[in-house]
């Protein structure tokens, strides 16, 4: 990656430019190109393009305009018209190549459970990129695939453990998307094998074309799955699409279930948890085994990403935190979302570097330990 002290203002541009991150929480690039309105509407969260005006005009289209621009052979702050063009003239492939080498990510951490035909598969993602690339397994994928081969609730109940074993033998970590379908203010124990089977059983009576697993017990029951099987296990918290109540996807709502998990030491990874950041950054000093990023936040937040960053280091240990680009699609997001760390990291630490609040020797240590170590030690790469 090349070194844009521009980019990355300050004292310690140089040593955030060159670091070599690991993305722990992401998904692949584009597969193929898409139109417009498309597009828009995966660089936000909402579920398609706003019916007055363009996404463009928001924090991420402008950091869009801004810095990745130049690397589609555009002036910064190109408009939104000639900026589509020109990516649409070079084709997905290129773009990919571009952005995805850009952005300086030595390791991808890519879970695969959302859209999977849409995006490249992590062996092609990792070949685009010139980078490494792992994969974490999304636990209601692998239980809905489950659903719809077993002849009852307690075949479920029966086989689930082993085919997560399967599914994720080559596999970093697991993920549960259970903010989404129920929200973290549940109870928090272990259900019995009985009222599991009973779940499993109602959900297999009601199948249709498509299994969307969304009851509480089941999902109750896949996340202390993942806790047996004993890797990182990725929680979405806070910020997200309108399928989810952002109210109960606060993660402090977790915290009668983290007591329980903490004695296993399987380490809890909360993501993005936007606007809930600081809940984060508290859970991960409260409890040794919960650990944090503020990614997806990054990107939609643009210029006021250093903000997060500052926020984000308040009160959480250094040891505790990591870089996520939560990238989904568009390879610009995966670019910006380095982009955007590596710059708001630059400025917040730099100034306390210049402020004589911190040692330039410790602020590198802290760049390293967020930027790729933590995740390097925790996922065991």
């Amino acid at each position: 990656m090349t070194v844009d002290l521009q980019a990355y203002p300050g004292p310690l541009g140089e040593t955030v430019a060159s670091l070599p991150l690991v993305d722990h929480h992401v998904h692949g690039a584009l597969r193929a190109s898409v139109d417009r309105p498309t597009f828009e509407s995966m660089i936000s969260e909402g579920p398609k393009a706003p019916s007055a005006g363009t996404q463009f005009d928001s924090q991420i289209g402008f950091a869009i305009r801004r810095w990745c621009a130049p690397l589609l052979d555009l002036d910064p702050h190109a408009s939104a018209d000639d900026y589509w063009e020109r990516r649409c003239a070079l084709g997905e492939d290129e773009v990919n190549r571009r952005l995805l080498r850009a952005a300086g990510t030595a390791n991808y951490l890519i879970e695969t459970g959302y859209l999977g035909d849409a995006v490249l598969t992590p062996a092609e993602h990792a070949e685009v990129a010139a980078a490494d690339a792992r994969e974490v397994v999304r636990l209601e994928t692998v239980a809905e695939g489950l659903l719809q081969r077993v002849a009852s609730g307690r075949a479920f109940v029966a086989d689930y453990p082993s085919v997560l074993a399967e599914a994720t033998r080559s596999a970093v970590g697991t993920k549960s998307i259970i903010a989404y379908r129920a929200g973290f203010d549940v109870d928090p124990g272990r259900p019995s094998d009985d009222d599991v089977a009973a779940a499993a059983e109602r959900l297999l009576r009601s199948l249709g074309d498509e299994i969307r697993l969304d009851d509480p017990v089941l999902l109750r029951y896949l996340l202390w799955c993942g806790v047996d099987r004993g890797l990182p296990l990725q929680l979405h918290s806070g910020y997200g699409d309108p399928d989810l109540d952002l109210h109960r996807a606060n993660p402090l709502l977790l915290m009668p279930w983290l007591r329980q998990v903490e004695s296993t030491a399987v380490p809890v990874m909360l993501l993005h948890n936007y606007p809930y950041h600081r809940e984060a950054g508290y859970l991960a000093q409260m409890f040794d085994n919960v650990y944090f990023d503020i990614g997806l936040g990054l990107n939609y937040a643009g210029s006021q990403s250093p903000q997060l960053i500052a926020e984000s280091l308040e009160v959480a240990p250094f040891t505790k935190q990591l870089y996520s680009s939560d990238a989904w699609g568009p390879s610009e997001l995966h670019f910006l979302g380095s982009l955007l760390w590596r710059r708001g990291m630059s400025r917040i630490v730099g100034m306390w570097v210049r402020d004589g609040d911190w040692s330039r020797g410790d602020a590198e240590r802290v760049l390293r330990l967020v930027g790729h170590q933590n995740a390097e030690r925790v996922y065991r790469l």
